[in-house]
């Protein structure tokens, strides 16, 4: 399960927005603002669910579950370290193409 403060806080990490997360998933914009809306746990059907973490995994965030083993407890978000699988850049932070 993933809550709406964790979406928005995956998506701080990344540095992308609502219409960039959106384009990862494969899911609409105001799907992704009715998600991050929510109060607590994130609503939404199974597919677009599933479609949302895997997107965030495989750009390189790893969800925390609240009953995770972590000095505040709680849930919460963090990149993945290098060994555990590298980080895709996002559009904001990759480096400029060559002109040449």
């Amino acid at each position: 399960m993933i809550t709406a403060s964790q979406l928005r806080a995956a998506r701080a990490l990344l540095g992308i927005d609502q219409r960039g997360l959106a384009g990862l998933s494969g899911l609409s914009v105001p799907t992704i603002q009715r998600m991050e809306a929510s109060d607590g746990v994130v609503r939404g059907n199974v597919d677009s669910l599933m479609k949302l973490v895997g997107a965030l995994n495989a750009a390189g965030i790893e969800l925390i579950d609240g009953d995770a083993v972590s000095h505040g407890g709680g849930r919460g978000v963090r990149l993945k370290t290098a060994d555990a699988g590298s980080p895709s850049p996002s559009p904001s932070r990759a480096a400029p193409a060559s002109t040449r």
